[in-house]
């Protein structure tokens, strides 16, 4: 018997008919769904520090159980002392049960552990995209503490097939990611 994350089988077994049922789709082909997740780190300080890329490239990876990539600068820019293809960021892209996975440890563990948090933000990119900020690397479970050289920060893009901002909403609204509560037009 082959192994099924749990918000794999929350989404083909409440979310897919909630969301028939909420914007009365004729179809489950209609229904959206998540796509990708990608993290994505901004490493500027690793142009004067080049072991910092590597501590990013371990710690992404460990959080998200995928090998992470470096990402190279594309022009040069003087004033920040940045060369064409310099190492200045690492990314992953997860897919299909990493994703799951991912997701589920986010909404249910690494979130909460952020201090005084209250909820999400609503920042849709107007094809029902979202990205999400996260200031502190610390709040992964998978991160020891001890070996933490330096904070950093991370964004999270979750990429949906929905056509609109409130399909996309209301898929990561049943994924069960914690919005603030908001009073949209």
């Amino acid at each position: 018997m082959s192994y099924t994350p749990n918000l794999k089988k929350k989404y083909n077994e409440e979310v897919i008919p909630a969301l028939l049922k909420e914007f009365k789709y004729s179809s489950i082909m209609q229904v959206p769904k998540l796509e990708k997740i990608v993290l994505n780190q901004g490493v500027g300080q690793a142009v004067a520090d080049k072991k910092l890329i590597d501590v990013a490239v371990k710690e992404l990876t460990t959080i998200t159980g995928q090998k992470a990539v470096t990402t190279l600068s594309k022009r040069d820019i003087s004033n920040f002392k940045l060369r064409k293809k310099m190492p200045i960021g690492v990314m992953v892209t997860l897919r299909k049960d990493r994703m799951y996975e991912f997701l589920e440890r986010l909404v249910a563990v690494a979130l909460p552990r952020i201090r005084d948090f209250r909820g999400i933000n609503y920042k849709f990119d107007g094809k029902g995209n979202y990205s999400l900020g996260i200031t502190e690397q610390i709040i992964y479970p998978e991160i020891d503490m001890d070996k933490i050289t330096k904070i950093m920060g991370m964004n999270i893009t979750f990429v949906t097939s929905a056509k609109t901002d409130e399909e996309g909403y209301a898929l990561l609204r049943e994924f069960g990611l914690p919005f603030k509560n908001i009073k949209r037009d």
